[in-house]
């Protein structure tokens, strides 16, 4: 499940609602929401421009990114599984598919990036996991950028929902990754740690199929 589900639960752009990632522990995570319906801003665009081509937005909810990327010509596919998020980022042109990243996917072993934005890295709740398939995606020296929390924050598996003034959506796996935590996950998945780094206030890290 994407953060674009919880766009879906909140209803159109501009109603209001506020929108929270909730624990089963009570915890409040900060969904960021007010990027879901922007185009991609300064930070991710300097940072997609060095990231080789076509590029696999994972979770693309909206479609903010895949729709930018297109827009300036570079081959890129966004994936999600809610069919809302998938029918908005077609209504802004953006290349999208309704699939699992975990299912099968066109150009498997093509890929020369796979984005996880937004905290998407947690998507399953099992960032090994995940990270295994991205290596599986990509092409040898092919990247995953991923959005991650600062070095030294906690890391681990989470049962989440999202709440809204609406009501709140079922429980669902997802997980939090620390720069650090990053850093050892990639060597076990066939990729090469090769930095992580804070860009306007938000933390990425990057590994390349090795």
């Amino acid at each position: 499940m994407s953060r674009a589900l919880a766009a879906r639960r909140a209803g159109e752009r501009g109603t209001g609602v506020v929108v929270a990632l909730v624990t089963d522990g009570g915890e409040t995570i900060d969904l960021a929401a007010h990027r879901w319906w922007d185009s991609a801003d300064a930070v991710e665009r300097g940072l997609l421009a060095a990231v080789p081509d076509p590029v696999l937005d994972v979770g693309c909810g909206p479609g903010r990114i895949v729709a930018d990327l297109a827009a300036a010509g570079r081959l890129s596919l966004g994936v999600d599984l809610s069919p809302h998020a998938v029918a908005a980022a077609r209504l802004r042109r953006a290349p999208v598919l309704r699939r699992s990243v975990f299912g099968h996917l066109p150009g498997e072993g093509r890929w020369g990036s796979v984005v996880l934005f937004d905290g998407n890295v947690g998507i399953g709740g099992d960032p090994a996991a995940l990270l295994r398939r991205c290596a599986t995606l990509l092409r040898g020296g092919g990247r995953v950028l991923a959005e991650v929390e600062p070095p030294g924050a906690a890391s681990g598996p989470l049962r989440v929902r999202l709440e809204s003034g609406g009501g709140a959506s079922g429980w669902f796996p997802w997980a939090r990754v620390a720069a650090d935590a990053f850093a050892d996950l990639a060597g076990p998945a066939g990729l090469r740690f090769h930095g992580a780094e804070s860009v306007g206030g938000r933390w990425f890290a990057q590994a390349v199929r090795t």
